[in-house]
């Protein structure tokens, strides 16, 4: 039986920047998720960008496959993306619908794609001004990661370049109620870590979504991760973990069928694609040396994407996982 799990919870309003990085610290390193509260993105605008994606993925199928993923922006069909290929053949049960940076780093290249205004006279707007607020809340937690880290150098990932023009992505995600039964187990989003630095989590309150904080015991041990009203879901990505020296942990999760239609929306905060992601100082010594080598961020996500998507992954830009 899975069991329920309540997470720290992080407040971004605090005035006490001190221990609040050493709350997070905490919640990294043994969690490697948190909540997150007071963190200044409008209540009234979430639930209006999940009533804009309910809208969206209740088109015809016809309609979406118009925006079908391409350069890693619109639209992803039901079964075509596999986190974990050796779980199940047939896919995981979601749709997703990417939206990539508003201002393209790449000779101002506009890549996203957006639902005719004719069809969703209001989508654009209303997920762009969400874009804006959470990568605004994500540049400030990140400056409390990184006094987490660093002790006195909160600009620390702006001074290294990862703020310069940051390749964040919007993922909107529909979980169908009604998934067929196999044979295999069916999962919403099979078992896997994110690639990047940080995600923030928001969802309908439907439940479904579990962690395993340890991935070498087997079986993995699930836990559910319940709704906190008002509240993100942030989590270590693998950049992330690779820059602390695995100090700061990039949990495996999932999430399972919940038997309802499940909503959420995760926003993907990544470095400059030419940050170069190596090990913070404080987080290696002569007796825990760097595991790994300097890397061009860019390059890293590109790797990861590569094995995800095959060769779709090595047209991307800029690259991210769910």
């Amino acid at each position: 039986m899975d069991e329920a799990l309540l997470l720290p919870v992080i407040d971004l309003s605090s005035p006490d920047r001190l221990s609040t990085a050493r709350l997070i610290r905490q919640a990294c390193i043994e969690y490697g998720f948190f909540y997150l509260s007071n963190h200044g993105v409008n209540g009234d605008l979430l639930r209006e960008v999940l009533s804009e994606s309910r809208k969206f993925f209740s088109l015809p199928v016809g309609e979406k496959m118009k925006l079908a993923r391409k350069e890693h922006r619109g639209y992803t069909a039901l079964y075509d993306e596999n986190l974990d290929p050796a779980s199940s053949s047939k896919g995981d049960s979601k749709e997703s619908y990417y939206i990539g940076p508003l201002e393209d780093p790449i000779a101002q290249i506009k890549l996203n794609q957006w639902p005719p205004e004719d069809i969703l006279p209001t989508w654009r707007h209303t997920m762009e001004s969400f874009y804006q607020e959470l990568e605004c809340a994500g540049k400030k937690l990140l400056s409390l990661v990184a006094l987490s880290l660093i002790l006195d150098e909160e600009d620390f990932f702006v001074r290294v370049g990862g703020m310069d023009k940051p390749t964040s992505f919007l993922r909107l995600l529909h979980y169908p109620g009604d998934v067929i039964a196999s044979k295999k187990e069916t999962y919403g989003a099979s078992a896997h870590s994110d690639y990047g630095m940080l995600t923030l989590l928001a969802t309908d309150g439907v439940p479904g979504l579990q962690i395993c904080r340890d991935k070498s015991k087997h079986p993995n041990i699930w836990e559910d991760v319940p709704h906190v009203e008002g509240a993100f879901i942030v989590n270590i990505g693998d950049m992330m973990e690779r820059w602390t020296n695995c100090l700061f942990r990039s949990t495996l999760h999932r999430v399972m069928p919940a038997g309802q239609e499940r909503y959420s929306v995760a926003f993907f905060l990544d470095p400059d694609q030419d940050c170069i992601v190596e090990c913070i100082p404080s987080c290696y010594s002569e007796s825990c040396p760097p595991r790994f080598p300097p890397i061009r961020s860019g390059d890293y996500l590109k790797e990861r994407l590569r094995v995800t998507y095959g060769h779709d992954g090595l047209n991307s830009v800029v690259m991210k996982t769910t």
